[in-house]
């Protein structure tokens, strides 16, 4: 070690640490050993408040030391790294041992990952001043949960199943929240529901609350942006879209949508986007029934000898001839967020591609004595009005969890030699589980499962 090395040994590292041998407090005074402790204490720092505890306020610390958990000191603390870039390349100039400039070669490795974060941030900044939104509707919907519709910029162009960032410089001028788009490819407008978990989106619902007007009776959430209302409501930045893995759905012959509470949004736009395409096969379908038999009773019997005579075009058939939509959630409020899709799916899709399932997982399973009353009550509205009392929308409501097993079982049955893909998006405990379905029936049949996930 250089602090117990012999006055032979010393001499040969004079010209490095001067004539006078330098003590350990020495070396940590100077400047390699201030800027390499101060390194290790900011990334110390974003380790810390990243973890699970901290992040996601499972902490309860007293003010005002509550302060320090949550996600903006999460995403705060992590913007530490350029302190400790510029500690670094301090750290890497004043080297031992080593004195011509070329050979300190620490900015190097460091300014190609720099130019590519800068260089990314920037296109950032400029790509969201492109995109300027206009809010045409907000709604607030039990469980915390709010809904924005705004207008779409004509220059954005997305798939169904990606996610875009959402800025409000009223909460935050500098943090950008990523969020999947729930309206489809197709529409006129972008939406997004934003459930309040943390404390940017608490404060984003305080102040769309203090601006929304009080529901009309039959209506749910916190209504309107109309023209009087709209000039009051905080500005909103997006910058997107960008790729998930839900977008790639349409790969696929068979889907399996797997959304836990506020997980089933990246899959709205996919059933939108589906019911969209299937209103169009039927309009194509209608238009060529239509053209063919005009051109049939106008030709008469000329054509009956012609053989070369060309059929009119077919509709182009979706790749994707089935889809199978499960949403499990615990509140029974949950189901307004999307109840006008749910509806327009049951009534829109005569041909059956689409069939979803709710499942209300604080109610007893169906079969239990305990659920046995809401059970007859709901089966008994749906006979005769044809909407279930618990959702309010035409899609019958089951209790309990689904047994995850039963449903691939059943999929592999009906849809032999298919390739299903299976999107997920909720909590991490069951993505594992329907991992390793996916693979045990792989093993074992001829229908191929391939998952994807995305948690929240």
């Amino acid at each position: 070690m250089l602090i117990k090395s012999s006055s032979d040994h010393y001499d040969l590292l004079i010209n490095d640490f001067g004539s006078h041998k330098p003590t350990y407090l020495d070396l940590v005074k100077g400047v390699e050993g201030v800027t390499g402790i101060l390194m290790v204490i900011c990334m110390a720092i974003a380790f810390i408040l990243a973890t699970r505890w901290f992040r996601r306020n499972l902490i309860k610390l007293p003010k005002p030391f509550d302060r320090i958990t949550g996600f903006n000191a999460f995403w705060y603390s992590h913007h530490l790294f350029i302190v400790v870039y510029i500690l670094l390349v301090i750290h890497g100039v004043f080297l031992y041992l080593v004195h011509i400039w070329y050979r300190k070669t620490t900015w190097m490795y460091l300014a190609v990952p720099i130019l590519l974060y800068a260089g990314e941030r920037t296109l950032r900044f400029f790509r969201s001043g492109f995109y300027t939104v206009r809010l045409s509707k907000v709604a607030i919907y039990p469980g915390g949960v709010l809904a924005l519709l705004m207008s779409k910029p004509p220059q954005i162009r997305y798939k169904s199943g990606q996610y875009m960032f959402v800025q409000c410089p009223a909460v935050s001028p500098f943090e950008w929240h990523p969020f999947s788009i729930t309206s489809a490819p197709g529409d006129d407008y972008l939406s997004v529901h934003i459930r309040q978990l943390g404390d940017w989106t608490q404060e984003l619902k305080r102040l769309f609350s203090e601006v929304c007007e009080p529901p009309v009776s039959g209506k749910s959430g916190l209504l309107r942006a109309d023209d009087i209302t709209k000039k009051g409501l905080p500005k909103l930045l997006i910058d997107g879209p960008y790729g998930a893995p839900a977008q790639d759905y349409w790969k696929y012959d068979v889907l399996l949508l797997v959304g836990l509470g506020i997980g089933a949004t990246p899959f709205i736009s996919i059933l939108k986007d589906l019911l969209h395409n299937i209103v169009k096969m039927e309009e194509q379908a209608d238009l060529v029934s239509d053209s063919s038999r005009t051109s049939e009773l106008s030709s008469g019997s000329n054509d009956s000898g012609n053989p070369n005579r060309v059929p009119p075009k077919r509709k182009k058939t979706l790749q994707t001839t089935n889809a199978y939509f499960y949403w499990v959630t615990r509140e029974q409020g949950s189901f307004d967020w999307f109840k006008g899709v749910m509806n327009e799916v049951a009534e829109l899709d005569q041909r059956g591609v689409i069939e979803m399932h709710n499942y209300l997982t604080s109610v007893y399973e169906e079969g239990d004595a305990r659920s046995a009353l809401i059970t007859m009550v709901q089966a008994l509205n749906q006979a005769k009005n044809g909407v279930d009392i618990v959702s309010g929308t035409r899609v019958r409501t089951h209790f309990a969890r689904p047994k995850w097993k039963n449903v691939l079982s059943k999929l592999s049955s009906k849809h032999c030699n298919a390739r299903i893909g299976v999107f997920y998006c909720g909590a991490p405990v069951l993505a594992k589980q329907l991992s390793k379905l996916c693979y045990e029936f792989n093993q074992k049949g001829s229908t191929k499962f391939e998952f994807h996930k995305e948690h929240f």
